[in-house]
């Protein structure tokens, strides 16, 4: 099998063959090549030990970070390559960094340390593909497999769990039974990954096309990243509006939105709240009043747990607040879109889109002709240049100074009841309307 590997790798592959070490493209490079996809980035492997990869490539663009772990990163052709000499590793203390590596000169043994076969492959052009652990058998099976026992690679590092996770959602790759098995024993391990790490590849495993199938699969796994979904896995919501239990709804929801990472992280929290907002009537009917509310807040905690940065927080739980709000009349849609703002109004038409076709197919058409109906408002609105902040007011805080009112609190205030009223159409939006309508609000709220 033939790879193209670009320039500069076959450069550098070639300057330490030369030299008599051996060297190789190794690892998702490799991988994807063999997929026919393209590589976003390229690493190397050598038998040459750290000096003596700078000795071949001399100390120019050489980024020395790394070395005592032996990785060498060297800059050609305007981008970084690292260079990590065969090694394998000490014991794993943490479940993710080993206390010690020993250098080796047998590729072999280099890639027998590694996470799954898919990722076990080396290539140059002068020896070709190695795979000694049947990685292309399982790309062409589309299998995710450990090398070696999956317990114990597992346990080297946790964070594989996670990464066997996303690659078969990114992929669309099962997990072979035993490594399967692994991933549900030794999930708790999860506990010792940071914060960061977890929602790196939570991010990627919610943005993958199989999705739904290892969410489905694994939400046990889930649930150790995110204890706040254990209520919802299996609770049946009572309700002729849902066909499904709150976690498989969910999941449904999650993999019919566009993969993008708040829409999916949105979708992922819809109804967190609904469990503890479960209520019954007197026809045996479940009721969630308020979850969106209380699903939002449960998504803050979930998010800044796991660093997100605030704004994903803010338009992630914006969302969630809004989804379920159903309004008909060209005054409470308005509202609606100055709550969620103008830019994030389609997306929060998309969850409304995705969260309908995860319920009832009875109910599905109409439900979506009525998100129809709200984007075609929405159009309209867009087209009269409307946005529903205060930037669209034809006054600001210093026209409210000039008639005596001098508060900043008040004047917000003031402000924010002069665009509900133009929102809903009470009052034009003219400068000489606004400044006499504030100047007929109730003195106390509106003057120091």
């Amino acid at each position: 099998m033939k790879i193209n590997v670009p320039k500069s790798v076959d450069w550098i592959i070639n300057r330490l063959e030369e030299k008599g070490y051996e060297a190789y493209a190794v690892g998702g490079c490799v991988r994807d090549s063999v997929m026919g996809k393209e590589p976003h980035d390229w690493d190397i492997c050598t038998s040459a030990l750290p000096d003596e990869t700078l000795s071949v490539l001399g100390m120019e663009n050489i980024i020395e970070n790394g070395i005592k772990h032996g990785t060498v990163t060297i800059r050609v052709d305007g981008e970084n390559y690292e260079i990590t000499t065969f090694r394998t590793d000490g014991e794993y203390t943490d479940n993710r960094h080993p206390e010690s590596v020993t250098f080796v000169r047998d590729l072999r043994e280099d890639l027998s340390r590694r996470d799954f076969t898919v990722n076990a492959l080396a290539y140059n052009k002068q020896r070709g593909l190695q795979d000694y652990f049947q990685g292309v058998g399982d790309i062409e099976n589309k299998v995710i497999r450990c090398v070696g026992s999956p317990d114990r690679r597992f346990g080297e590092d946790a964070l594989r769990i996670l990464r066997a996770l996303r690659f078969s959602s990114v992929l669309g790759f099962d997990i072979e039974k035993r490594t399967a098995k692994s991933i549900h024993k030794n999930a708790y391990l999860l506990k010792n990954i940071s914060k960061e790490r977890i929602m790196s590849e939570l991010i990627k495993i919610l943005q993958g096309e199989n999705v739904e199938a290892v969410l489905l699969g694994y939400p046990d796994v889930i649930a150790e990243i995110v204890p706040e979904i254990k209520p919802m896995i299996g609770f049946e919501q009572h309700n002729p509006h849902h066909v499904y239990d709150v976690w498989t709804h969910t999941v449904k929801v999650v993999s019919g939105i566009r993969a993008e990472k708040k829409l999916r992280l949105a979708a992922l929290f819809h109804d967190i709240g609904k469990p503890a907002k479960f209520t019954v009537d007197e026809n045996g009917t479940g009721h969630f009043h308020g979850h969106p509310e209380l699903s939002a807040d449960i998504a803050e905690v979930v998010l800044r747990r796991l660093k997100s940065d605030n704004k994903t927080i803010s338009d992630v739980c914006k969302l969630i607040r809004l989804h379920d709000i159903r309004p008909f009349v060209r005054k409470s849609i308005r509202r609606l879109m100055a709550k969620s703002g103008m830019e994030l109004f389609p997306e929060l038409l998309e969850l409304k889109r995705a969260d309908a076709k995860a319920q009832n197919e009875s109910y599905i058409k109409e439900t979506l002709e009525y998100i129809d109906f709200l984007e075609t408002m929405y159009y309209k609105e867009r087209e009269e240049n409307n946005d529903f902040t205060l930037k669209m007011l034809k006054i600001n805080g210093q026209d409210l100074k000039d008639i005596g009112i001098k508060n900043g609190r008040e004047i917000g205030y003031c402000l924010n009841q002069l665009l509900m009223k133009v929102i809903d159409e009470e009052i034009e939006n003219k400068k000489e309307n606004l400044l006499e309508y504030a100047e007929k609000m109730d003195k106390n709220i509106c003057k120091s």
